[in-house]
């Protein structure tokens, strides 16, 4: 009766997946983080001395989060308790304070509440467990992909240390890897090789990701035939994989700044790789184009108003002929904006006027620069005295003044000494000596 008690854990484990299996079991196993988990490290001091504190880890997906969280609630002698911001609310938040109370009175031991992928909880749901942490009914473990200071109430964050995970390199992913493949009791039981090349495409397809590294390992193994996981089998379960790409996350928003900043530095080699890898990992090209007329503006603008154009034509190609015929184009258009003169005057300008007008409120049009087509309207004074420039020498009013009678002539454009605003600033520098 026993042995089929240990048949059956030992069939229900080899039906979990790979990645479930092969979770650490000890810090000598858990890859990469040694900037956490050296000797001497704050997190593993704490861990050494079994005491446990509030802690939100911050990083990428399979880079251990939830595996260091079971780890620090063991070591720590500490009830544990999962949940996941996705499927739970207020009312499991509740129950997981009953039970961590009840195991208190019960046992002694404190409980670890582990809230994956906290981001998704709102003030409400964060606030909701918030006097218990305060209280140390709980030890509060939060793992996120998203930036904590922008997600996270700063009540919460006060009270946690946020630990930033990195994502995995080859090596590590390579180790993980061959432990699956050698282990077992775990992984998949030594009967199965593959060689350095194989498993250096899934580390590399797996893109810092111990879990999808993992995965892929499964999924090659389950397709392949005889004791050797050949190079072509990992190829077809590799196809057509992505790069690691949030397209509303924290990576989302550091490629698409990596990219504006390339171009805005003229470089364009960089340029064209943030461009590839952002399309690479699964960005819809046509937002890559709009946040290029932002840049064409922002950064070019009369320096060189052709890119705003050019632009536009790659965004117009995109639509017309979709991915990935036109990509090229919009290539081709982050390539100019890099290498094209660089003013911000236009923007910077902007900006100033923008905060004029909010700050000096809705001052009257003078009366010579309104519109009078009516007959009321003359008899009353609008547009009396006011000079047809088309008639002036130069086609200039000079001595004009076009702003409201009570504010004073503002210069907010102040164009760059390079590209055609050298000409504009000539021209500006002869028109204000009027």
């Amino acid at each position: 009766m026993a042995t089929d008690l240990f048949e059956k854990e030992r069939q229900e484990s080899a039906e979990r997946p790979l990645a479930d299996r092969m979770r650490p079991a000890s810090l000598g196993e858990f890859a990469g983080q040694s900037h956490l988990l050296d000797e001497g490290k704050p997190l593993r001091r704490a861990l050494d001395q079994g005491r446990a504190h509030s802690m939100v880890f911050w990083g990428p997906p399979g880079t251990g989060k939830t595996t260091l969280a079971r780890m620090i609630a063991a070591r720590t002698d500490s009830h544990f308790i999962a949940l996941s911001a996705v499927m739970a609310g207020v009312k499991d938040i509740r129950s997981a304070v009953s039970e961590a109370e009840q195991h208190r009175q019960m046992t002694g031991r404190g409980t670890v509440l582990f809230l994956d992928e906290v981001h998704r909880f709102n003030k409400s749901q964060q606030d909701a467990f918030l006097p218990f942490v305060e209280d140390g009914t709980l030890t509060f473990i939060g793992a996120t992909t998203e930036n904590p200071s922008f997600e996270l109430n700063n009540a919460l964050l006060s009270r946690a240390r946020v630990y930033v995970l990195k994502m995995l390199d080859e090596a590590a992913l390579l180790a993980i890897l061959r432990r699956a493949l050698a282990d077992t009791d775990r992984g998949l039981g030594g009967h199965l090789q593959a060689d350095d090349e194989a498993l250096t495409l899934i580390a590399t397809a797996a893109d810092g990701d111990a879990r999808r590294s993992l995965n892929l390992l499964e999924l090659a193994a389950d397709l392949s035939d005889g004791s050797e996981i050949s190079l072509g089998v990992v190829k077809e379960v590799v196809a057509g994989g992505r790069r690691r790409f949030d397209k509303q996350g924290e990576y989302f928003y550091d490629q698409i700044s990596a990219l504006h900043k390339s171009v805005r530095g003229s470089d364009p080699d960089a340029s064209l790789y943030w461009l590839m890898r952002m399309i690479d990992g699964g960005c819809d090209p046509l937002y890559i184009a709009r946040r290029m007329i932002r840049v064409a503006s922002e950064d070019i603008g009369n320096a060189d108003p052709r890119a705003l154009r050019l632009t536009l034509d790659a965004w117009e190609t995109l639509e017309r002929l979709g991915s990935p015929e036109g990509e090229l184009a919009l290539a081709q258009a982050v390539v100019y904006l890099a290498c094209a003169a660089k003013s911000n005057a236009v923007y910077t300008a902007a900006k100033a006027a923008q905060a004029d007008a909010r700050e000096f409120g809705s001052l009257e049009v003078p009366m010579h620069l309104r519109n009078a087509p009516t007959r009321l309207m003359k008899e009353l004074g609008y547009g009396e005295n006011y000079r047809y420039a088309h008639d002036e020498e130069g086609g200039v009013a000079r001595g004009e003044t076009y702003f409201p009678d009570d504010m004073k002539e503002r210069r907010y454009y102040d164009p760059v000494p390079r590209g055609l605003e050298i000409k504009i600033r000539e021209k500006l520098a002869e028109l204000r000596k009027r």
